[in-house]
């Protein structure tokens, strides 16, 4: 079973087209609906002014803000013209604070989201919360679309960040419509546990499943040589020549992730082609 419901994200013109163009030819392929919501984003802090320009302050903000969104959809239908599917474009205003929130509650319904990368020069703040209401709150699985990809909905090589977790598997099964109809795909398996019942056969109960879906897996095990994973599944990516990654998100919190580092933010802020997350 394919997507029937695509959501995109639209908080930055300059990221529109890439991301719309990835979305559209998605859900041309699948024959699914895209809705494309874009955000105007207020970015008051509220009680930060003194007594009496709050309402001021406020007001201007809303009139700035909506403008944007009025200006984002405009953009966005113009981009969407040329494309042969179903398409509906939707403006609306969110508070900073809160944007993650709206996400949430339109990818809840949504199969897929697909949304540039969070991280990145010129890439507005709104853009990590943007990417966490839909993983966390909307429980649905995110496809991060880099500027300058070449969009495409049956990638050709797929690399699989494998490490037994319930958020990589997830993932896995999220993606199962565009894995399916990949010519290869390798599942790397980086410094696989010395002890447990897996130890014999890295990724082989993961390989057998595929297998039984008419995926075409093969197992990369590799050893840990560089200091982070994201460096070596990077480097991976590269020598297999992929055009996606499938792993799963934020295996630790998104605070230790956010002060700390971890895979899925390292992957994000590197990634040179579209990365396919789950939680």
């Amino acid at each position: 079973m394919g997507y029937k419901t695509i959501l995109t994200v639209v908080t930055d013109e300059a990221l529109a087209q890439s991301t719309i163009e990835h979305a559209a030819a998605i859900a041309k392929d699948c024959d699914a609906h895209l809705d494309v919501l874009c955000f105007g984003v207020d970015r008051t802090q509220t009680g930060y002014y003194y007594a009496g320009a709050n309402a001021m302050i406020l007001q201007e903000s809303i009139s700035r803000a909506t403008a944007d969104a009025e200006a984002l959809a405009a953009s966005c239908r113009k981009i969407l013209t040329g494309y042969d599917c179903r398409w509906a474009v939707e403006e609306s205003v969110a508070q900073l604070a809160d944007i993650g929130r709206h996400v949430a509650g339109r990818a809840r319904f949504s199969d897929l989201v697909v949304l540039p990368k969070p991280y990145g020069k010129d890439h507005g703040v709104e853009l990590e919360p943007v990417t966490e209401g839909a993983l966390f709150e909307g429980q649905t699985p995110v496809l991060i679309v880099p500027e300058g990809t070449a969009p495409t909905a049956t990638p050709k090589c797929v690399v699989i960040g494998w490490n037994e977790s319930s958020e990589a598997l997830r993932s896995v099964r999220a993606a199962l419509p565009m894995l399916s109809s990949a010519e290869k795909v390798h599942v790397l398996v980086i410094d696989p546990p010395q002890h447990g019942p897996n130890r014999s056969d890295p990724g082989g109960a993961l390989s057998q499943f595929l297998a039984r879906h008419g995926v075409k897996a093969e197992i990369d095990v590799l050893s840990k040589t560089m200091p982070r994973v994201s460096d070596l599944l990077t480097r991976h990516v590269q020598d297999v020549n992929a055009d996606m990654v499938v792993m799963g998100a934020y295996g630790h919190s998104r605070f230790r992730e956010a002060i700390l580092g971890g895979a899925t933010r390292n992957m994000l802020e590197q990634a040179q082609v579209p990365v396919f997350l789950a939680h």
